[in-house]
């Protein structure tokens, strides 16, 4: 089942979720809604999906980033990034300590900010300590791209969007990001 993708001005993505107790996370209910928002995500396509953006304030984001992702980049492009394939995981209540300092830049979409695209720093690393789809505990040290994506689905999860942490003036549609920008180096766009 494919769920509806809420668009900013939702007050739901402005808001801090709830918690999840064990019991929660265990229920069919539950169970039943990641396996819908992997088919969503799937769908879109993206690479994460944070419950509040379909309608659920609860603190659940789900992460997938599948190799066919990254057909459209250059080797170097990919090694700029730090990107690898990450298999299809669940975080729940997610605590995200930032490593060093933000100092990563990049274009970043959203599934809740449709067809648009923009330079938002981030940290390179991250660990998070989260429960993951059964209620167990998790820690991750991620790095590059993963790092990112962690960063962006746990701001979901806080109310915030890519649009409060972007360089405004880097704000585009994604046509003409594909056009005009798409294998500009980051640092020239952000200083024309």
């Amino acid at each position: 089942m494919l769920l509806k993708l809420f668009q900013c001005g939702e007050p739901v993505l402005r808001r801090t979720a709830r918690e999840l107790t064990p019991d929660e996370i265990r229920s069919e209910e539950l169970q039943g809604l990641i396996t819908w928002m992997h088919e969503t995500l799937r769908d879109a396509p993206g690479v994460g999906l944070a419950a509040p953006q379909i309608g659920e304030s609860i603190q659940l984001a789900i992460i997938e980033d599948l190799p066919e992702y990254s057909r459209n980049l250059s080797p170097e492009q990919i090694k700029e990034r730090e990107r690898q394939a990450i298999p299809f995981h669940v975080i729940i209540n997610p605590v995200l300590t930032p490593i060093g300092e933000a100092d990563v830049e990049f274009f970043e979409g959203c599934l809740s900010v449709s067809g648009f695209t923009a330079v938002v720093p981030r940290y390179r690393r991250v660990h998070v300590d989260c429960l993951d789809g059964h209620a167990k505990p998790r820690s991750i040290d991620a790095g590059g791209w993963y790092a990112r994506i962690l960063q962006h689905e746990i701001d979901h999860l806080n109310g915030t969007l890519y649009l409060d942490r972007m360089y405004t003036r880097t704000f585009m549609s994604h046509e003409n990001y594909a056009k005009r920008w798409k294998d500009v180096d980051v640092r020239e766009l952000r200083n024309s």
